[in-house]
């Protein structure tokens, strides 16, 4: 009879099951609730404010909200900012254009396609803000210019009250947010440096570890952990919107970003010349150097554990310190020992700013501030910002031409969304295409849902709270849809599909019915969404093939400069353009394509060394002939030359000081043409675009 009604196990089976589906659906629930909220209370308040158009809080309010505080929040502050700048840039082109309807209409093109070079040219919110300006100008110039494009001398009003409905949805957003999410994005950015830094300590320790037996081959390892490291950038900039403190010591973390890099290209310096050397010098060189770093980090299992990174990054420090003084001053009697002292001091000296970054981040107390990098505007190519900015000017010009030419009274919202879709996705490189085929699809479904809310639900429902449920209706569903679709297109779809909603829906406190100019209006939304993949179509972006390809040549060109150039930059400023050209990498890049812009910094870096070394010892004219080389595309002969650069200083009898500096000038050597002879096809082409 017991056994009968003892279903403890099964049920207790489903009840897990349950819990785990719902802890799993909690925080895609948790956004759509917040995405409504958020557009109610905007809506609320633009409605007690008696705005014209309170769907443009709304609409503010659904943008804005982000599954992420940060994010969210970031994004907020770039919006209003964005808001701020297209507003003034209207009212500006109004007085200095009031009659000349041409001309203002050529300078508004003109200035969408600014916006489209800025948005190009700067990374993830601030390129997002750089976008809102220039569609925030063709959303209160569609205002402004009535039928068939006449400014109006109302210009300023409008400007004032699309920027008040604008702010009004950015505050009421952050509102709900801030109340609801305490904000992880910190947390998750601590987690991710701690984990990048604990894994390539751990895999350099283990690869020292096991070469007195045999080296284990870690190109694949170093060359996904560039394209790990890469994706760092878009979650700093998630951090920053969460913390003023954060964000006002910012460029730590984009110093603490450089750092692994720096750590990386130390650890191929040293993985490439222990595997070109004999098994006795290995085993004696790898021994010098796990003796001279402290147990902490010589032990494979916790220096391989981010839980200790995270936990007490200043303890980690003082030892990386520690080990870096130790190696620097390391007795070397051979150019190889040389090297490998310098090459894991390199890659230390990268993970002591990882861990500044990483006690910044944690708050730890009285944590040390090595000097960050400051903000230096280094675009990698600019052809993509200038295809982007003749596209963006050729589309709305066109729209703006063709709205002119038939007076069309709905032309002014094409032109909008035209803009809108060319000015957001002009910066997804080839993505832009196919995610404007993707929010045409989710423009139309928008319309038929609207459509169906607006005309079926909205005429028998007389109190605001009835309107909040409507509006739920959507906003739920769709929200948690955006939330847990792992698919871009389907995202994209959704998000044009949330997005717009509001728009198109046009509540106001006197909501007009009147289905002709809701089709009238969802046409001319539509033709917009039309143009832009056509847009993209005609004016294609490059490819990201060709794109790595300009990037490989563009680096390859600047270290030939380097090499003949007649005053050095200073190493940071050759890293931070690198690091740039790193950073901008398509995801399609392959893993060798990552590697050999690693080896071309490090070669670089090199060369500013020694050529500010020749120049204190009185040999530059033997190193020049090497570089000249280089500089020509000749690998083969540049290692030989370099050979012979080598013998000659190998034959300096120096003593104390002097002797040191030659053989960390002969390891130099040896790391520019170890780069060399694995790079060779590489450096010898100069990877021509």
């Amino acid at each position: 009879m017991a056994d009968a009604f003892d279903q403890s196990g099964p049920r207790a089976d489903a009840i897990g099951r349950w819990n785990l589906a719902f802890a799993k659906a909690a925080p895609s629930l948790l956004y759509a609730l917040r995405l409504w909220a958020a557009v109610c209370l905007a809506l609320f308040v633009a409605f007690r404010l008696e705005l014209d158009n309170p769907f443009w809080a709304g609409t503010s309010a659904a943008l804005v909200c982000q599954p992420q505080l940060g994010a969210s929040l970031r994004k907020g502050w770039f919006r209003m900012i964005g808001t701020v700048v297209g507003a003034t840039m209207i009212v500006v082109l109004t007085a200095c254009f009031p009659q000349d309807r041409i001309a203002f209409l050529v300078l508004l093109a003109f200035w969408c396609s600014l916006c489209a070079f800025a948005a190009t040219v700067l990374r993830n919110f601030a390129s997002y803000s750089a976008a809102l300006a220039g569609y925030t100008a063709a959303i209160i110039a569609a205002d402004n210019l009535g039928a068939t494009g006449g400014a109006s001398s109302d210009v300023f009003l409008l400007a004032v009250t699309r920027a008040s409905e604008i702010c009004i949805g950015i505050a009421c957003a952050g509102i709900v947010l801030a109340g609801t999410d305490l904000g992880g994005a910190q947390r998750r950015l601590a987690e991710s440096f701690a984990t990048l830094a604990a894994e390539i300590m751990g895999r350099f320790s283990r690869m020292l570890a096991f070469a007195e037996t045999q080296l284990a081959d870690t190109k694949a390892e170093r060359r996904e952990f560039v394209r790990r490291v890469i994706a760092l950038d878009p979650m700093i900039d998630q951090a920053l919107g969460e913390s003023s403190h954060v964000r006002y010591h910012s460029p730590r973390l984009q110093t603490a970003m450089h750092g692994l890099f720096r750590a990386l290209d130390g650890w191929r310096g040293v993985a490439t010349h222990l595997s070109r050397l004999p098994e006795a010098a290995r085993r004696q060189g790898v021994h010098i150097i796990l003796r001279s770093l402290p147990s902490e980090l010589r032990s494979v299992p916790e220096a391989g554990s981010p839980v200790l990174w995270i936990a007490d990054p200043l303890a980690l420090h003082r030892f990386c310190e520690e080990a870096v003084r130790t190696l620097v001053v390391l007795p070397a009697d051979t150019p190889s020992l040389r090297l490998l002292a310098d090459e894991t001091a390199k890659m230390l000296a990268g993970l002591l700013h990882v861990l500044d970054g990483l006690a910044l981040l944690v708050d730890a107390p009285h944590h040390p501030s090595l000097e960050a990098r400051g903000f230096r505007l280094s675009e990698p190519d600019w052809v993509p910002a200038l295809i982007n900015a003749a596209r963006a000017f050729l589309a709305v010009g066109a729209l703006e031409f063709f709205w002119v030419v038939i007076a069309w009274p709905n032309g002014a919202s094409a032109i909008i969304f035209v803009a809108v879709l060319v000015l957001l996705l002009s910066p997804k490189g080839d993505l832009a295409y196919g995610g404007s085929l993707a929010f045409a699809l989710g423009i139309a479904g928008a319309v038929v849902c609207a459509a169906a809310i607006k005309f079926a639900m909205l005429p028998a429902l007389q109190t605001f709270p009835a309107f909040c449920v409507a509006l739920g209706l959507f906003f739920l569903p769709a929200g948690f849809a955006m939330a847990v679709s792992r698919q871009p297109i389907v995202t994209t779809v959704l998000t044009a599909m949330a997005f717009n909603f509001i728009p198109l829906l046009a509540p106001t406190n006197e909501m007009n019915y009147d289905t002709a100019q809701y089709y009238n209006s969802a046409l001319a939304i539509v033709v917009g969404c039309g143009v832009a993949p056509l847009a993209f179509l005609l004016l294609p972006p490059l490819s990201p093939a060709l794109r790595v390809r300009r990037l490989l040549a563009f680096s390859f060109c600047d270290l030939r400069r380097l090499a003949i150039a007649a005053v050095l930059p200073t190493p940071d400023d050759w890293e931070s353009r690198i690091y740039n050209r790193l950073a901008a990498l398509p995801d399609q890049a392959t893993p060798l394509q990552r590697a050999q812009l690693l080896a071309l910094l490090s070669i670089g870096t090199e060369i500013i060394g020694l050529r500010q070394m020749a120049m204190q010892l009185g040999t530059a004219t033997e190193l020049d002939a090497a570089l000249n080389d280089i500089a020509l595309g000749h690998s083969t002969k540049a290692i030989e030359k370099l050979r012979q650069f080598d013998g000659r200083l190998a034959s300096a009898r120096e003593t104390g000081t002097e002797a040191t500096m030659v053989l960390r000038r002969r390891g130099r050597v040896l790391i520019i043409s170890e780069a060399l002879a694995e790079h060779g096809a590489y450096f010898d082409a100069g990877a021509p675009a």
